[in-house]
């Protein structure tokens, strides 16, 4: 692959080849479990890079910001934000600590500026709980930092959790992100969709039953590109309402290892996968 195969779009909630991270080395060999062979050739279509080193709490921030909403809005929100709260920012904090910065912004002034986000009363509500309790644990965005990157795993995503407005997609991105922990595949609606559809994993899983499946079959290294190879994908080839293959199956690169659960190009019809007639048992 070439060194720009290895650098991925900026729209993707890593903030692309800014985002922290090398490119991952990349074995082509035989896979051991179909989900393997599924990020193998992704990683050949898109691109293979292993992650960490964004600031825990901006990459908690951004993940924040990207709930319920595409990257097409959540970006700007991002940008704006730190361009009045983080660095030389008009409300950045004296020791440019953006943890500081969120904990004494003022929430409606917070709001206006990551508008473009959506649900942006909600989402500044929680940015600066988050920050308050970070602060108060922590001391610093350093403190967190080092707490997210030097933590056991477990532990780590166990505290995440306990933040209000974080959820296990949010914790998960924050240790892969920041944390560069392998065997961390963060699942969205992308993830949640394509890896249940392929058949990997139930039809009716939720998303942590979907994470489990993933991560137990999926090699460690190779699930950091794995995520965001799956967003890809899924934005380009496994969409929601119309995925390559229903009109032309030849047309997905994934159609030998797919068994297109609720898709059903005879008919034109899709369904979520677990409101397919075959997983009902």
């Amino acid at each position: 692959m070439s060194d720009e195969s290895d650098r991925e779009p900026a729209e993707n909630i890593s903030g692309g080849s800014a985002g922290g991270g090398t490119p991952a080395e990349f074995d082509p060999a035989e896979a051991d479990t179909r989900a393997e062979a599924v990020i193998d050739r992704l990683g050949e279509l898109y691109w293979q890079k292993t992650y960490g080193g964004q600031d825990a709490f901006e990459c908690l921030v951004r993940t924040i910001l990207s709930q319920n909403t595409s990257d097409k809005a959540s970006q700007p929100a991002h940008d704006d934000l730190m361009a009045r709260y983080g660095g030389d920012g008009p409300a950045a904090d004296a020791e440019d600590d953006l943890v500081a910065a969120l904990a004494d912004a003022d929430r409606e002034e917070l709001a206006e500026t990551i508008s473009s986000a959506g649900l942006y009363n909600r989402k500044s509500e929680v940015m600066i709980a988050a920050a308050e309790e970070i602060r108060a644990e922590f001391g610093s965005e350093k403190g967190f930092d080092e707490f997210v990157r030097e933590g056991e795993p477990e532990a780590v995503r166990d505290r995440l959790l306990e933040i209000d407005g974080v959820g296990p997609k949010t914790a998960d991105c924050v240790l892969l992100f920041s944390g560069g922990r392998g065997g961390v595949f963060p699942v969205d609606t992308h993830v949640h969709r394509i890896f249940r559809r392929l058949g990997i994993a139930p039809a009716d899983a939720d998303h942590e039953a979907v994470r489990a499946v993933v991560e137990s079959e999926v090699p460690a290294e190779k699930c950091g590109f794995g995520h965001t190879a799956t967003i890809q994908f899924g934005r380009e080839y496994c969409t929601a309402r119309k995925p390559a293959c229903l009109d032309d199956p030849e047309a997905c690169p994934m159609a030998d290892l797919c068994e297109q659960v609720g898709v059903y190009p005879d008919t034109g019809e899709v369904v979520d996968p677990a409101d397919a007639p075959e997983s009902d048992a």
